[in-house]
């Protein structure tokens, strides 16, 4: 029994390695990615432009992707629905949970904190993602770490990060920082989710779910989600369309291909992405480190994808 017992504890933690690997993209990969990049690029200056609650915000933009995608589900996809298990929707569930409590950690610390130090602590997601992926198996490179810390201090320096010392505002850091570490946990939840799972079936599931725990978060709060201006409307529309369903749903599909931490990463080029989109539709100038900034997001970027081995080619933890 004991030994029994052990082998699935070891099985168990194979999958999971083999699910959070670092894999380097192909072709289809890069391009998917672009496309990702430029849709989670727009969300910023669009929602700077919004007048309705956040939580209003990421409760429509997650029930719109989940509406979206549900007919790819059931009229292309129907033979997935009919061999689900209740435990392959598990790490789904727990995603779309992960990816509500990052809404509820980060939003809140933008009042709290400066911009500045919320962006910069709430792009530290990669580096969370790794070090899960190291301590279930993966071996990363030295070369891996440091690409993670050059762009992730790039974004710092985009941020453009001021230190304020109060509690509130220490408050407001701590949140962003577990808003980054929910967010790490929902790109590994819907890794392991998408061994499984296809892309329409896993995230109409975590959508869904963030969609009504946020719900409930902005009932407890008293944020309403309805009796906004038309503009607000075609706003909050346009960032489903962009941010979810061309940015958060195309990182999705590629989890299964290039890993959590290849997707987590590349996620930070919407930092200096959003400060184009903002230069060209809200004459909005870029900081002075933004060019350097910009530099050290691309190198390091560069450097774990130079780093990461060839799909089916992840190396073993030791």
């Amino acid at each position: 029994m004991g030994r029994t017992g052990s082998f699935n504890l070891e099985e168990g933690r194979g999958a999971v390695a083999g699910a959070w690997a670092l894999h380097r993209p192909g072709g289809r990969d890069v391009g998917i990615m672009a496309v990702a990049v430029i849709g989670i690029s727009l969300s910023a200056p669009l929602t700077t432009m919004l007048t309705a609650p956040m939580l209003a915000l990421a409760f429509w933009r997650n029930l719109g992707g989940a509406t979206a995608l549900l007919p790819v589900l059931l009229l292309r996809e129907r033979s997935v629905l009919l061999g689900l298990r209740s435990g392959d929707l598990a790490s789904s569930v727990v995603a779309g949970l992960f990816l509500a409590a990052h809404f509820a950690a980060w939003l809140p610390s933008l009042s709290m904190t400066t911009v500045a130090a919320s962006t910069a602590l709430v792009t530290t997601t990669p580096v969370w993602t790794a070090l899960a992926a190291r301590a279930s198996g993966v071996r990363l490179p030295a070369t891996t770490w440091w690409g993670l810390v050059l762009a992730v201090l790039g974004v710092a320096l985009i941020a453009g990060v001021d230190v304020t010392v109060s509690l509130r505002a220490l408050a407001g850091d701590a949140l962003a920082l577990l808003g980054a570490i929910c967010a790490g946990g929902y790109v590994l939840a819907g890794a392991r989710a998408r061994q499984r799972l296809s892309t329409s079936a896993y995230a109409v599931v975590c959508y869904s779910v963030c969609a009504a725990t946020i719900a409930v978060a902005a009932a407890v709060v008293g944020n309403p989600l309805v009796g906004f201006s038309a503009r607000d409307w075609l706003l909050i529309a346009a960032i489903t369309v962009c941010a979810q369903l061309l940015g958060h749903t195309l990182f999705n599909l590629l989890l299964s291909s290039v890993g959590p931490t290849m997707v987590s990463l590349v996620i930070l080029l919407e930092v200096p992405g959003a400060l184009l989109f903002a230069l060209v539709l809200l004459q909005q100038v870029p900081p002075l480190l933004a060019l350097p900034g910009l530099v050290l997001v691309v190198v390091g970027v560069a450097l774990v994808v130079r780093a990461s081995r060839p799909a089916g080619l992840a190396e073993p933890g030791t």
